[in-house]
């Protein structure tokens, strides 16, 4: 496997050199940021971008994300336009010696907490997640905003794009993600890039919009869609371990073929529907860390991996869930699992 970092550009406080210090990390996970949604992504700014981190020495692993535009995902307007520039894409991404993109399909919103510093006992803050002020929230309040929400939506267009989809079952959803599939991992499968879709998160319905890469069945159901290597996972243990009802370990078990990215970080499930994110260690949270790592190292994973969002620490400010200190540990704590892993097998 390889250990990766996430890194959001020029503007992240978190540099490269920093990630670079990190014992165990080489690979870069990254974005293009400046390039509306449905467009494609020119070779030269993948370039610009790749040679940008390999400056640093380390190297550009995984592409978080290429996101799927909102026709496409409704299956109206230009989807067609949209699944071609997506397409040019995955071809310019393999020019560039790319071989895995990472990508969800969840309608209109991205991950959702309800809390972005909520301070725990041992004086970090952390994202959490409480269904009852959740479900208070208004979307369409204009005041409302969240990481991983397009801020670019206006009032009115917010208030059309939520008129629209509530026409739309999770029925049409699958129907709308096989349509897009059987087009790009026809290209992908040409150009040996690997899809790696993200799980739902949380994995249940918000605001009355579908949610359907929830859970074991689905996931099964997802990749029968398309049956190729080339249309795989990003399997992450905190979005999907926030349902008890998942079991990661089996899951990594279940799919381990097709997961071509993994996401580990923990979390500690409060109440139904209720969470917060914890430190990685097993100790901290509801999920199992330790055999969740032995699942990817007894099948053989040879993918990438990242220690997913996590704590505030030590008095760090930054991007919520996406400072330097507690993912950095979380690298080490599971290249340690690994290590010992390896050493007594």
């Amino acid at each position: 496997m390889q250990m990766t970092f996430r890194w959001y550009g020029k503007d992240d406080p978190v540099t490269l050199e920093k990630i670079r210090q990190i014992p165990g990390v080489t690979g870069i996970v990254s974005a293009i940021y400046d390039v509306p949604v449905g467009e494609a992504l020119s070779l030269e700014k993948i370039l610009e971008l790749k040679k940008e981190i390999e400056d640093k020495g380390l190297t550009l692993s995984v592409i978080e994300s290429v996101p799927v535009h909102e026709d496409i995902k409704m299956g109206c307007g230009d989807r067609d336009r949209y699944i071609e520039n997506y397409c040019t894409t995955l071809r310019n991404l393999a020019k560039a010696g790319i071989d895995c993109v990472c990508y969800n399909f969840m309608p209109v919103f991205d991950w959702t907490r309800s809390d972005l510093a909520y301070e725990l006992p041992d004086g970090s803050n952390a994202l959490i997640y409480d269904n009852e002020t959740v479900l208070k929230m208004n979307p369409l309040s204009g005041d409302l905003s969240l990481p991983g929400w397009d801020s670019s939506y206006t009032k009115d267009g917010m208030r059309s794009l939520l008129e629209a989809y509530s026409k739309i079952t999770e029925e049409d959803l699958w129907n709308n993600l096989k349509y897009f599939l059987d087009r790009v991992i026809k290209v992908a499968e040409e150009v040996k890039v690997k899809m790696a879709i993200h799980p739902d998160d949380p994995p249940w319905s918000i605001f009355g919009l579908p949610r359907i890469i929830t859970s074991k069945r689905n996931i099964e159901r997802f990749l029968k869609l398309y049956d190729s290597k080339y249309n795989g996972l990003t399997l992450c243990s905190g979005s999907l371990g926030a349902d008890p009802n998942n079991d990661i370990p089996d899951m990594v078990r279940s799919f381990c073929g097709r997961i071509h990215f993994a996401h580990i970080r923990n979390i500690k499930i409060t109440g139904e529907r209720c969470f917060e994110e914890s430190a990685h260690k097993t100790e901290a949270g509801s999920l199992d860390i330790f055999e969740i790592v032995k699942a990817y190292r007894d099948c053989g994973f040879d993918g990438y991996i990242r220690p997913d969002h996590g704590r505030m620490i030590w008095g760090e400010t930054g991007r919520p869930g996406y400072g330097l200190y507690d993912r950095a540990l979380g690298a080490v704590y599971i290249n340690g699992i690994w290590e010992a892993l390896e050493k007594t097998k």
